[in-house]
């Protein structure tokens, strides 16, 4: 059995040692996940409500620990990790609402008869997938994490949880948080270790894979599964754009944007990774964007001050940097940022490049850290060719005072969501979806909740 270490990478110091599982141990959490939840998808749904209910109760009660073991081992600043356990509640809250509607049960669809007498009825209802694999993500862990786990038992699956080998404390945190609430044994199991643990769990007979990491990983998971025909669903990685019109408040935009590149140190899925700003108003917002990032203070992620803290993947350092060498290679300005923080830990400076174009990669591939790409373009017709210029397709926003005008753009990208004066914004009334390289499937609204069940279609002929 290998031991899995998690360091502080804010401090580098070890803060943990783990077990990992093994082929034998995955099996036999397998088994008991898989027996209990047979008795799961009988417990009637206002139980289960009743116990997710808790758990989000007991999320709040814990905040400060639970924030604090998040910020510990992704580096994520306190006050953002604070702000990540507040916010679940209300995708919670949203779940305990629609989920019985949404899988309410044996719906008539329509009867037949002849004369008084009843012939035919036809009905649907739902069933639980079973037991479902869920890989998860360490930038969000809780986000991205209830997204499958909270529907999933909402609905009567058992869940193998495998929190990212960098988030693994949370992921610990939260399976000792639903213990807490009383959730019956094996229900959720957290499944501990890298990448190899993450491969052999795909080799249980699970009912469901949910994974969200990026788009290498998640085409190794497809075709690991090409030939189970089980439910698949990805969240992967995007490049997502965003374009300033010249009829666009510029200082207000800046802001918005600056935050939208730069929270989280730029580590989230839809962070944005490409602005295009048209020529007419380009000086004046690259002036507003440059002194809102100046403003965003860098440092020990405890802090409640710090709004930039260390990339949680040291490696990651190494990719980014290679961008911005290759920007500036092929003729563009680095005018702030990009270099390690003078300090201990994974820091990098937020870095802002113009002059790009794409045939930089800092235009094309993903980034996923405090580094953006701000390109000048002459009209709307050469912003849209320059967003949907990509393999991604999570979100894109325009910015104008324009509702019309905006709307006109959006409609033609290919994006899962689309923002008018907005960015880096989710909700659980909405779906979230990926388009291309960006992922297969739907998390959130309703139809993240039906994502976990399948439908039982009913022919019932009455006997005469």
């Amino acid at each position: 059995m290998g031991k899995l270490t998690i360091t502080n990478p804010a401090t580098e110091e070890i803060i943990g040692e783990l077990e990992e599982d093994t082929e034998k141990s995955l099996g036999e959490k397998f088994a008991l996940a898989d027996a209990a939840q047979k008795s799961w998808s009988l417990t009637p749904f206002k139980e289960r409500a009743g116990i997710i209910k808790k758990f989000r109760d007991l999320l709040l009660e814990n905040l400060e620990v639970l924030a604090k073991t998040l910020t510990d081992e992704v580096g994520k600043p306190i006050t953002q990790s604070r702000n990540e356990i507040r916010s679940v509640t209300s995708r919670i809250d949203f779940f305990l609402e629609h989920t019985e509607g949404a899988i309410e049960t044996e719906t008539v669809l329509r009867t037949y008869a002849a004369g008084k007498r009843l012939e035919m009825e036809e009905k649907i209802s739902y069933d639980p997938l079973g037991t479902i694999a869920n890989i998860s993500a360490w930038n969000y862990p809780y986000f991205v994490g209830s997204n499958v786990f909270i529907p999933a038992l909402l609905t009567g699956n058992a869940v193998m949880y495998k929190p990212s080998e960098f988030a693994v404390l949370t992921g610990l945190a939260i399976a000792d948080t639903f213990k807490q609430t009383g959730l019956p044994a094996n229900l959720f199991v957290p499944v501990i270790g890298a990448g190899k643990i993450g491969t052999e769990l795909l080799n249980l007979p699970v009912q469901g894979v949910f994974f969200t990491g990026s788009y290498a990983t998640g085409i190794r998971i497809a075709q690991a599964l090409a030939g189970r025909l089980i439910r698949v669903q990805m969240e992967l990685g995007g490049k997502d754009p965003v374009y300033v019109a010249d009829d666009a408040d510029a200082q207000k935009a800046a802001a918005s944007l600056a935050d939208g590149a730069f929270y989280n140190t730029g580590q989230s899925c839809c962070s944005v990774e490409r602005i295009y700003v048209h020529e007419n108003i380009y000086d004046n917002f690259l002036e507003y964007f440059l002194n809102e990032t100046a403003s965003f203070r860098l440092g020990d992620p405890l802090d409640d001050a710090t709004y930039i803290g260390p990339l949680t993947r040291a490696a990651q350092i190494l990719n980014l940097k290679s961008q911005i060498r290759d920007a500036v290679s092929k003729g563009a300005k680095l005018l702030c940022g990009g270099e390690r923080a003078d300090r201990r830990g994974n820091y990098l400076e937020p870095a802002v490049l113009v002059d790009v174009n794409h045939a930089m990669d800092i235009m094309r591939e993903e980034s996923f850290g405090p580094v953006i790409g701000i390109q000048r373009v002459e009209s709307d017709e050469e912003a849209l060719t320059m967003m949907n210029d990509t393999e991604y397709g999570l979100t894109a926003g325009v910015y104008s005072t324009d509702a019309a005008r905006a709307s006109k753009i959006l409609s033609q990208l290919n994006a899962g969501s689309v923002y008018w004066n907005c960015c880096d914004r989710v909700s659980p009334r909405l779906p979230w979806t990926g388009r291309k390289h960006s992922g297969i499937g739907s998390t959130l609204s309703r139809a993240g909740i039906q994502a976990f069940v399948q439908p039982r279609a009913w022919h019932m002929k009455f006997p005469e």
